[in-house]
This record gives structure tokens, C-alpha cells and sequence, in this order.
């Protein structure tokens, strides 16, 4: 980066990155204490970078996943890099969005930046999209093309379990890491036991991706529920290519709710953890579990689970109204357990 750019400049082309291809996420990014938002913000980058690659339907399976693990060797080097040329020529001359563009020339300068973080963020942020790249690597070598009009389903739950650290469940050990590095007030943290629980934070908020997202998966060949439960219940994956049988396939929705659930209730130790002094870093972990729980809420409600025209989803008005009241709340150790409570209750009635 030029000596000429000032750290606050740095931060901010950082971000007006960020906010073009993130959602509730920037939420949570922004209010981040400034000494966590950089490493914090270049990992989310660089991993929607390479599942953006994993993601476009304008290439074969197979070249994605060179380039992704193009990728990833490059997000590995320490050392002063260029991109290289064939994903970057590649992707650019692709149909992508203008804020997916403007991430893609935003690399260079955040490898820049990774290096001239401290040795052991460096080595963090490394890591961690380098464990989510394997994740979108798997996605591509498990499932059918998306065009191939066929369909394969995970094992087991216990499949899907190993699926959602990959996916989700890996970030709870890099936010775990990156903030007790920062934030002397968890010195008193043990970082093994809080490292597990940020583990179970991140698979309840993926396993809440996975079960909103059922309708939309299908029909580009994924099926992330377990084959086996399917099986008990009497059905197959492309059962659920008909909204008509949502109420047979029900009990596995039901069976991977209850799972999210207790991953959730985890989460909320890990929020209640952080010291209430620390009033960003306790609204940047309560904010995703608060949407995660509302959103989960919606699966549980919705009749058309199977509809993709029928999606759950959270309003941006309920955000911002959860944003507003969490404000208030976040010193309280009492309303926020109250407030999670509440929220999982309404999940579990709409059982």
C-alpha cells in the first residue's frame, strides 16, 4: 500500500468493499473495535473473493476449483505477490455484479494489507480462508454440476456437522484468536474451551443457512439434509423438488432445527462471555445470533419450506428494530438471555 494512503483511508476502501457484497455480516463488521475490524474485514474479503470463484456458473466445476486452489496458494504466500493472471483475467471478463468487480480489483491490495499485519494475525487470517476454501472445494467435488439436472444429498448429520465447520464453524476459532489477541479485557478467557464454543457459534448460524436455503440448493443439485433421516422418513431427494411434500419431509426439518438449536444455545454462552464493558464486541457476536435465531424462527413457521418462491426471510425492518433494542440491552446479562430465550421459544412452538 502507498505510504501516501492513511491507515483511516485503508479502512475505508476496505469497507466500501465490503458493504457492496455483505449483508447482516457488515453489520457486525462495523461496530467491531477498530483494532479488530482490519484482520477481521480482510478475512471476510479475501473468503467471499474465493467463493465468488466457487460460486459463478460461467465456469465448469472443474476449472473452479483450480482456481479456487489458485486461490488459496496465494492467499497462503507470505511475500509480496501479484495475483495471478488467470483467475483474475478470467473472472473479470465474466458476468459478475459491479461490487463483485470492485472486489476482485480490491485483491492485490488486500494481500498488501494482510502482510503488513502483525505475524500472528497474518497467520490467522491465512488460515481461516484457507479452512473455508476447503469447504467450497468440497462443495465442487461432491455435488453434481449445477446444469446437470442431478441431485446428491450429504450421508448424515454427521456429515453436514463436518460440512458446517468447514463452512461457518472454523470462523469461531479465528474470532476467538483475533479478539483475544486485541482486547486485554479477555485476558482472563480460557481460549481452548472459548475456541470450541465459538466453533458451535459459527455451525449454528451455518446449519441456519443450510435449512433456509433448502429450496435454492436443490435446484443446482445440492441437498445438505441427511440422506439417512430422509430415508427414515420415507423419502428421497428429489421428493423435495415437490413444496406438496413438505409435511412428509417435515420430521428432518424438525431434526436439523433442534440441531441448530442447541449449537444456538452455545452461542449465547460465547455472547454473555465477552465482558459487558466490551459493548462492540458484545453486539458484533449478539447481532448474528439474533438474526440466526429470527431466521430459523421463519423456517420453523414457514408451510412452503420446500417453495423457493416462498423464501424465510427477516425483514430489514425487524433488524433494524433488533439493532435499536440491543443498544439498550447489551450491558444486561439478564435482558439478553431473556431476549434469547424468547426468541428460541418462538422457534420451538413453531414445531
Amino acid at each position: 500500500m502507498p505510504n501516501s494512503i492513511s491507515e483511516p483511508e485503508r479502512e475505508q476502501r476496505l469497507f466500501d468493499v465490503l458493504e457492496g457484497v455483505s449483508r447482516t455480516f457488515y453489520l457486525s463488521l462495523r461496530v467491531l473495535p477498530k483494532n479488530i475490524r482490519i484482520p477481521v474485514g480482510l478475512a471476510y474479503a479475501l473468503a467471499r473473493t474465493v467463493d465468488t470463484v466457487a460460486d459463478t456458473k460461467t465456469l465448469a466445476p472443474e476449472d473452479r476449483l483450480e482456481h479456487v486452489l489458485t486461490l488459496r496458494r496465494l492467499i497462503d504466500v507470505d511475500g509480496d505477490v501479484a495475483p495471478a493472471p488467470s483467475v483474475t483475467e478470467v473472472l473479470s471478463a465474466r458476468d459478475l455484479g459491479d461490487a463483485e468487480r470492485r472486489m476482485f480489483e480490491y485483491l492485490p491490495e488486500a494481500l498488501e494489507l494482510v502482510d503488513a499485519l502483525s505475524s500472528k494475525e497474518a497467520e490467522w487470517v491465512r488460515a481461516i480462508v484457507t479452512v473455508l476454501s476447503r469447504g467450497m472445494e468440497f462443495d465442487l467435488e461432491y455435488f453434481p454440476a449445477e446444469t446437470s439436472g442431478q441431485i446428491r444429498a450429504l450421508g448424515d448429520w454427521e456429515a453436514l456437522d463436518q460440512y458446517t465447520y468447514l463452512a461457518a464453524g472454523c470462523v469461531g476459532e479465528f474470532w476467538t484468536a483475533i479478539t483475544m489477541l486485541n482486547e486485554p479485557k479477555l485476558d482472563h478467557w480460557d481460549g481452548e474451551r472459548m475456541s470450541e464454543i465459538g466453533v458451535r457459534f459459527g455451525k449454528a448460524l451455518q446449519f441456519t443457512n443450510v435449512l433456509r436455503d433448502i429450496p435454492s440448493d436443490l435446484r443446482i443439485g445440492r441437498c445438505y439434509l441427511s440422506a439417512d433421516a430422509m430415508a427414515r422418513a420415507g423419502v428421497n431427494p428429489p421428493d423435495l423438488f415437490n413444496p406438496q411434500s413438505a409435511d412428509a419431509i417435515r420430521p428432518v426439518l424438525v431434526d436439523g432445527i433442534r440441531i441448530a438449536l442447541e449449537h444456538y444455545a452455545t452461542a449465547v454462552d460465547y455472547v454473555l462471555a465477552i465482558p459487558r464493558s466490551c459493548v462492540r464486541l458484545r453486539l458484533a457476536a449478539a447481532w448474528p445470533v439474533l438474526i440466526g435465531l429470527k431466521t430459523l424462527q421463519a423456517v420453523a413457521s414457514n408451510p412452503e419450506w420446500l417453495n423457493p418462491s416462498k423464501p424465510a426471510r427477516v425483514s430489514r425492518g425487524s433488524i433494524n428494530r433488533m439493532v435499536g433494542l440491543s443498544f439498550v440491552g447489551v450491558r444486561s446479562d439478564q435482558f439478553m438471555r431473556t431476549w434469547f430465550r424468547r426468541l428460541r421459544r418462538r422457534v420451538e412452538r413453531a414445531l
